[in-house]
C-alpha cells in the first residue's frame, strides 16, 4: 500500500509543476548560441530611474546562484560575463553572445523600502548549439539544447521543411533527449547545398511552440516558430491528471480487493470451524446411541 501513496504523490507533485505560484510569472526563451536575447520583466515598479529597485538572479541544477544585476549596476558576481549584459529602460535583461553556459533560470524581483514586491519574473533559458563534423566520406550534423539540468524539449532534423526519418534510408537518425544528429555520405550533399537544407527543430515543451534553426548560422537570424502558445502546456497538464485519476483509480481497485479477499478468507474459516462443530456433535449423538 505504501508504494501506491508513493505513486500517488509523485504524480500529483509532477502535476503541481504545471502551475506556477500566483505570485510567480514564468516565461521559456530558446536561442541558438552566439544569438542575442532579452529576458522579459512585466511589472516594472515605474518610479525608478535606472532600475535601482530591479534585481535579477541566474541560478542553475549545477551551480550556486549568483547575482546579476542589482542597485541599477551590473553586480560584481556577474563579473565573467559583465561586458554581455546590459538591462533595458523597462529592466529587463539583455544577454549579448549567449553561450550554452548561460542556459539555466533566471529570476527578476522588485523592492520598495527594503521589502519584496510581487510578482517575481522568472525565465527559463535553453540555447541550442549545432556542429557538423566530416569524417572520411561520411558528415554528421548534431543539434543539441542547454538548460536548467532536466531537459525536456524535443528535437529532432528536419530536411527540406520535412522530417528526416521520412523516405530518407541512405540518411542515419539518432536522437536523445534534448539532441538529435544525421549522418550521411558527403557525396549525397555538398556543403553548401546541406547548410540549404537542413534545419534543427526544437519544441518548447512550456508553450507549445516549434523553433526552427537552418544549419546556416548566417541565415538564421531570429529563429522562426510555429504552433499555438500553451498547446502542449496544455495535453501535458491533461495527461497528468488523467495519469493522476488512473493511479488514484487503481489504488481504490486494489484497496477494495484486498479488503474483499480478507473478508473471503475469514467467511470460509468460519464455514469450517462451524462445519466441524456440526460433525463433532453428530459423532457424540451416535456414540450415546450405541
Amino acid at each position: 500500500m505504501s508504494e501506491f501513496r508513493r505513486i500517488v504523490m509523485s504524480s500529483f507533485l509532477m502535476l503541481l509543476l504545471h502551475f506556477p505560484a500566483a505570485d510567480l510569472k514564468d516565461y521559456s526563451r530558446i536561442v541558438r548560441a552566439g544569438d542575442e536575447v532579452t529576458l522579459p520583466f512585466d511589472n516594472v515598479i515605474h518610479d525608478q530611474d535606472e532600475c535601482e529597485s530591479t534585481r535579477w538572479t541566474f541560478r542553475h541544477s549545477r551551480l550556486p546562484g549568483v547575482t546579476l544585476f542589482e542597485d541599477g549596476q551590473i553586480h560584481k558576481e556577474a563579473k565573467a560575463k559583465s561586458d554581455r549584459l546590459r538591462v533595458t529602460e523597462k529592466c529587463s535583461l539583455v544577454i549579448k553572445e549567449v553561450t550554452k553556459e548561460d542556459a539555466g533560470q533566471y529570476r527578476c524581483r522588485q523592492f520598495r523600502s527594503g521589502e519584496q514586491q510581487d510578482p517575481d519574473s522568472r525565465v527559463y533559458l535553453s540555447v541550442v548549439s549545432m556542429t557538423e563534423h566530416q569524417d572520411n566520406d561520411e558528415v554528421t550534423l548534431d543539434c543539441s539544447v542547454s538548460t536548467d539540468g532536466w531537459c525536456i524539449h524535443p528535437v529532432k532534423w528536419l530536411l527540406q521543411g520535412r522530417d528526416v526519418d521520412n523516405d530518407h534510408r541512405e540518411i542515419n537518425t539518432s536522437q536523445s533527449p534534448c539532441s538529435a544528429s544525421v549522418t550521411f555520405l558527403t557525396s549525397l550533399f555538398s556543403n553548401t547545398y546541406r547548410s540549404e537544407l537542413f534545419t534543427c527543430a526544437v519544441t518548447d515543451v512550456f508553450t507549445g511552440e516549434v523553433h526552427l534553426f537552418p544549419l546556416s548560422p548566417q541565415s538564421s537570424g531570429d529563429a522562426t516558430t510555429t504552433g499555438t502558445p500553451g498547446l502542449l502546456r496544455l495535453i501535458l497538464v491533461s495527461v497528468g491528471l488523467a495519469a493522476l485519476v488512473v493511479t488514484v483509480v487503481t489504488v481504490h481497485i486494489w484497496t477494495r480487493a484486498k479488503g474483499s479477499k480478507k473478508r473471503k478468507t475469514k467467511n470460509l474459516e468460519q464455514n469450517d470451524e462451524d462445519e466441524d462443530e456440526v460433525n463433532y456433535e453428530n459423532d457424540g449423538g451416535a456414540s450415546a446411541s450405541v
